[in-house]
């Protein structure tokens, strides 16, 4: 079984269970993959598969794409190229397609994905600070107020939460459970919230 595989997601909507109650879904487009190329340790220096998701003409590549394509055996390029880590990738050869079999109802799994970007945030949007009064005379309202020592360790600590990019960042959701698999419409229905917006993509592989 291949480390993953990858998505993109499609949105959130919600099921229903055997017992009537709703269940908040994001709905996840997994595959089809393919292998683009197989990596071994005495080779490469470690085991991995890459996988290639939506294929593209070799035309529309650029040629170093082009030329890693050809070399190892592939007809057609892709728009996404990634590499999961297994123990044994000479069981799979180079074209070969990886699909939803390898995900059932009821599994848990991570999902990875870069959440939204926000932009430059304060603290009060970016780390959830209060604020100040908002009274007249105050002058800090949403200022993050003192953030150092006068005398000891008379620096920033290291980590201290400031003002500064917000989102846009590599996010990894944990233990998501599987609730629908639909291989015939590579669909898979994953309970809960994704990182990432509509049509990002996304990296899904087994929990543990």
């Amino acid at each position: 079984m291949p480390g993953g595989i990858i998505g993109k997601k499609l949105g959130m909507t919600r099921i229903f269970d055997p017992d009537g109650l709703a269940v908040p879904v994001t709905v996840i487009e997994a595959g089809p993959c393919f292998v683009a190329q197989v990596k071994s340790g005495a080779r490469d220096g470690y085991e991995a598969l890459q996988l290639g998701f939506e294929r593209r003409p070799l035309a529309k590549v650029n040629k170093p794409l082009k030329g890693h394509f050809e070399k190892h055996g592939s007809k057609s390029a892709f728009r996404y190229l990634r590499e999961f880590r297994l123990d044994a990738p000479g069981e799979y050869e180079t074209g070969q397609e990886i699909n939803l079999e390898q995900f059932a109802v009821g599994d848990k799994v991570d999902i990875i994905g870069t959440s939204r970007g926000r932009g430059f945030a304060g603290t009060v949007k970016r780390w959830k600070f209060h604020r100040g009064p908002m009274t007249h005379g105050s002058m800090s309202h949403r200022a993050p107020g003192s953030i150092g020592a006068s005398a000891y360790p008379s620096r920033v600590v290291k980590g201290k939460k400031m003002p500064g990019q917000m989102g846009n960042a590599r996010v990894t959701a944990k233990n998501l459970e599987v609730v629908d698999v639909r291989p015939e419409d590579n669909l898979l229905l994953v309970k809960g919230a994704v990182p990432g917006p509509r049509q990002g993509l996304v990296l899904i592989r087994k929990a543990g």
